[in-house]
């Protein structure tokens, strides 16, 4: 059976991660025939935000624990991944992959990614195994892979434009496909940066992950 390592950012669309793309992704993952097991950064989120009102709160939170909610507990610290165990990495999205694993939310494309996120990933493409990046984890790809990497956020021309600046190759995609970067074995697609209900999410996630298994 194959193993997908999948990098949570915490629990929640506005500071962690997505739910609807992590478990659809979780989801797809089991019904291609394949098996997964979470982790993420044992670290502070950025911020906490009340995802009844939209406002930020005072209250501090770390996105393991937050992030093991989704993952039903099944999930370890990502200092433990070791890519050689795995066939392939998958992170969804939700600002927490621009607020936790990386800045690029604060800072834009003078963005750094947390240092053990980063190392992982960067495994993985040393490693040359299969890689998918959902949403707007996709804005990390050009400091994993460096200049030339092909990826996708959808169509929103200021992050495209964010992800050309950081030395990435944006593609426009809709939201029930995908874009394969055929030499780095890297898959992207926008997810909820277009979709505007779960099943527009999983149209374009269920094709990724299929071929994720399939590259595996």
């Amino acid at each position: 059976m194959k193993k997908i390592a999948v990098i949570l950012s915490g629990s929640g669309v506005f500071d962690g991660a997505e739910i609807h793309e992590t478990v659809l992704a979780l989801l797809a993952i089991e019904q291609e025939g394949a098996s997964w097991h979470c982790f993420a950064p044992n670290i502070d989120q950025y911020h906490v935000i009340n995802h009844l009102t939209g406002e930020e709160t005072t209250e501090t939170r770390n996105v393991l624990i937050e992030a093991a909610r989704i993952a039903r507990g099944n999930i370890e610290d990502i200092v433990n991944l070791k890519p050689i165990e795995y066939d392939a990495l998958l992170i969804p999205g939700g600002f927490g992959a621009v607020k936790n694993l990386s800045n690029f939310a604060i800072k834009g494309a003078k963005y750094e990614i947390n240092p053990d996120v980063k190392k992982a990933c960067q495994a993985f493409a040393q490693e040359e195994k299969p890689a998918a990046y959902l949403c707007i984890a996709p804005t990390m790809i050009p400091a994993i892979y460096g200049p030339g990497a092909k990826g996708t956020i959808g169509t929103d021309p200021e992050t495209a434009k964010a992800f050309n600046a950081m030395g990435g190759e944006h593609i426009d995609c809709p939201v029930d496909d995908f874009v394969l970067d055929q030499k780095r074995r890297l898959l992207t697609t926008p997810a909820y940066m277009l979709a505007g209900s779960i099943s527009e999410a999983a149209s374009g996630i269920n094709k990724l992950v299929k071929h994720l298994v399939q590259l595996a």
